[in-house]
């Protein structure tokens, strides 16, 4: 069995969230494979290696994981929720074939040229953008030819 990184134990505890077996696995599940999974697709991952995990505590530990900050739930339209470990601020781009999902570079500074209403706050960005993954795109110009 692999040995826990300190990495985790410590980002874990820095958020203020007891430290448990099971969020361990579920955090290093989304760390060592950062491609957006499903909380079906973390939990099996996690149930590789600890097989007495349920698909319940999974959910359980991913909102904690949310809700301390740790991880970003990504929404998926008709789809099902999606989690991000990367803190640093972008958006996600869903590939309307496909369903992959991966991360855009957004730089903060274009926010400071975004026009609201004067006393507006604020808290949360969340930038989507659909269309066609590399992959897609280049079968669909293929299947036009």
């Amino acid at each position: 069995m692999k040995a826990h990184s300190a990495t985790s134990e410590d980002a874990i505890t820095s958020h203020g969230i007891r430290l448990t077996p099971q969020r361990r696995y579920v955090y290093e599940a989304l760390m060592e494979k950062r491609d957006h999974p499903t909380a079906s697709e973390v939990f099996m991952r996690a149930k590789a290696r600890m097989p007495s995990i349920s698909l319940a505590t999974v959910y359980n530990c991913l909102d904690a994981l949310t809700e301390s900050g740790l991880i970003r739930q990504v929404y998926c339209e008709r789809g099902s929720s999606r989690y991000c470990p990367n803190l640093v601020p972008h958006g996600h781009f869903f590939c309307k074939t496909c369903g992959v999902v991966f991360d855009v570079p957004i730089d903060p500074a274009q926010e400071a040229s975004w026009e609201f209403p004067e006393g507006t706050q604020l808290e949360h960005v969340e930038i989507t953008l659909r269309g066609l993954c590399p992959a897609c795109a280049q079968k669909q110009t293929t299947s036009l030819l």
